[in-house]
């Protein structure tokens, strides 16, 4: 009998990793009827997601266990830099040792890991393996593209890009990849490398990430939330690592019990109005607009003349409420604004023409599967890379341009301008959703039966088998 495949699942405990990471914990567990797998994020996180005693699918194939961030209630947003640093040195400390006890009591319970996959920010998880001489994959969930200018950064450019981070308009050249300026770059490089940078504590976990890569032998295993026809010509800029673009790995069934509560009343609303004719609007699980940002967006939407579905998340339900009958109206004439969706649920309906994103690399992929032309607008993170990748080498949206202000509010006017040059009947309009609909098909085809993503991920669960 062959051996039974054990995958343990890790992931930082936010919505953007989880979600991803879940997505992979099922996946395997569909391409290999006998694996195990164990999907583990913090405490805090776990107890949001999953009711007491949940055991993930009801055969004992998938098991949900948290571990310890050394914390009570995870990371609190709005804290200053001192407390996102002692969070994630919380979190590295106690993740590690907590993660390291759980695959001690798993092996003793009769149920051994035989592959460890984590995702980004747990650099830590490699060396829990490779002390207990467990095989482990990172799963990046970001584009190839943005795993490259990170090695590159760290293994001799970070002299060049720390030299002109500030200025937003110069062109770095990196090898593999093409001329871009500093503004593309993840923010975590130009925006967090100083000590006393918000985020510095996330830039030191990337540095330590590769790092931990660098140690593997003979070379570490790199999981991509990609497939590989999207990014062929940029893989080679990765050759360091055995890298396997497995994706897109998207949703087996219906998330919205995971995540939110879910009414669907927009889903009768969208089964009512005709094919591509509604723009939808979400700024992912992160973001939260100030009130004159989201006056200028709605203000953009209803001026625009074109139904809408606008996400605007409970973070910004005080915001919605002070902006009295301006927002009422808008709500009123043209399009719905709700709290949550199911978001594949609404890229999926025929009615949805655009999708304005902050362009994090889920809605990416999710609005690509669906073939759904893109209006972007980065703001952190990986997103302003994600930006230009689709307007400049898939051609599958535009790229709106927010005003100098301190905050970066994306103005009415441009909205309007960026929707009408994916959904209005010019040229350039049309070769947008001529692209969108290709890379749909070759979405289809990455994951169908014998396409390069199914080929990947069955490569990987047959060497962690022959691992045993």
């Amino acid at each position: 009998m062959s051996p039974r495949p054990h995958f343990l699942v890790l992931t930082f405990p936010l919505q953007g990793h989880i979600a991803p990471a879940l997505r992979l914990a099922r996946r395997l567990l569909a391409v290999a009827p006998d694996a195990l797998v164990t999907f583990s994020t913090a405490a805090a996180a776990h107890r949001l997601m999953f009711a007491e005693g949940e055991d993930g699918d009801g055969d004992g194939r998938l098991e949900l266990l948290p571990f310890s961030d050394g914390t009570e209630n995870g990371f609190v947003k709005g804290g200053d830099v001192a407390e996102l640093r002692e969070y994630m040195a919380s979190f590295h400390a106690s993740g590690r040792r907590s993660v390291g006890e759980m695959v001690d009591a798993l092996a003793a319970r009769g149920r051994p890991v035989s592959s460890i996959v984590y995702t980004l920010l747990l650099p830590w998880a490699a060396d829990v393996a490779r002390e207990r001489g467990v095989p482990s994959a990172l799963y990046w969930i970001q584009p190839v593209a943005v795993l490259a200018i990170y090695y590159h950064y760290f293994h001799g450019l970070a002299g060049v890009v720390d030299e002109h981070r500030r200025d937003h308009s110069f062109v770095l050249e990196f090898p593999g990849l093409p001329p871009m300026a500093a503004g593309d770059l993840p923010s975590f490089l130009t925006d967090a490398t100083d000590p006393s940078d918000y985020f510095h504590s996330i830039f030191t976990t990337f540095r330590d990430l590769f790092d931990t890569l660098d140690r593997e032998t003979p070379k570490a295993t790199v999981l991509i939330n990609v497939f590989q026809e999207l990014e062929v010509n940029t893989l080679a800029a990765v050759g360091a690592y055995d890298v396997l673009p497995i994706g897109p790995v998207l949703p087996s069934g219906d998330e919205a019990a995971l995540f939110e509560q879910d009414d669907a009343k927009y889903m009768e609303w969208l089964d009512t109005k005709r094919a591509g004719s509604v723009v939808y609007v979400a700024f992912g699980s992160i973001t939260v607009m100030a009130k004159g940002q989201l006056d200028e967006l709605l203000h953009g939407l209803e001026e625009s003349g074109r139904l809408y579905l606008c996400v605007v998340r409970k973070d910004n339900k005080a915001a919605v409420a002070d902006m009295g009958d301006a927002a009422a109206v808008a709500e009123r004439k043209n399009g719905v604004v709700v709290e949550w969706c199911d978001q594949v649920r609404v890229l999926s309906h025929a009615a949805v023409g655009c999708f304005v994103t902050h362009c994090g690399w889920n809605s990416v992929l999710e609005s690509i599967a669906s073939g759904v032309p893109m209006v972007g607008v980065p703001r952190m993170s990986d997103q302003r890379m994600n930006a230009r990748l689709v307007e400049r080498d898939w051609r599958v949206g535009v790229r709106a341009e927010v005003d100098g202000s301190g905050d970066g509010v994306l103005r009415a006017a441009e909205l309007r301008r960026r929707v009408e040059e994916v959904m209005g009947d010019g040229e350039a309009a049309t070769e947008v959703r001529r692209s969108a609909a290709a890379w749909k098909r070759a979405v289809a085809e990455a994951l169908g039966e014998g396409g390069s993503s199914d080929r990947n991920l069955m490569a990987f669960v047959e060497s962690a088998r022959s691992g045993i």
